[in-house]
């Protein structure tokens, strides 16, 4: 069983945005798509974008450098074969949990 490590707050991260958090020596982004948390790594595998400033509509954002989309519940792209690396959440009463 993984172990979980408090990310955030829920109301840190509104409906429809994301947010980036530094937790246990590492860059997340963080999701929130209609209630649902999802973080994967910061870092766009293409050339290294912030995805936590990406643009995020519905399960997809956007990467602001080159434009790379990548589905936040899995990590995969939709612009090529590569993949972030996606982290389990979870929901414990105002915080959101992550296991790394």
């Amino acid at each position: 069983m993984a172990d979980f490590t408090r990310l955030c707050a829920t109301s840190d991260v509104a409906p429809g945005t994301a947010t980036t958090i530094q937790v246990s020596g590492k860059e997340i982004a963080v999701f929130n798509v209609d209630g649902a948390y999802h973080a994967l790594d910061n870092t766009c595998p293409h050339r290294g974008g912030p995805l936590g400033e990406g643009e995020l509509e519905g399960c997809l954002v956007t990467c602001p450098w080159h434009a790379w989309q990548f589905d936040v519940t899995s990590g995969e792209s939709v612009t090529d074969d590569l993949v972030v690396a996606r982290y389990e959440t979870r929901v414990e009463g105002d915080d959101v949990l992550i296991a790394l």
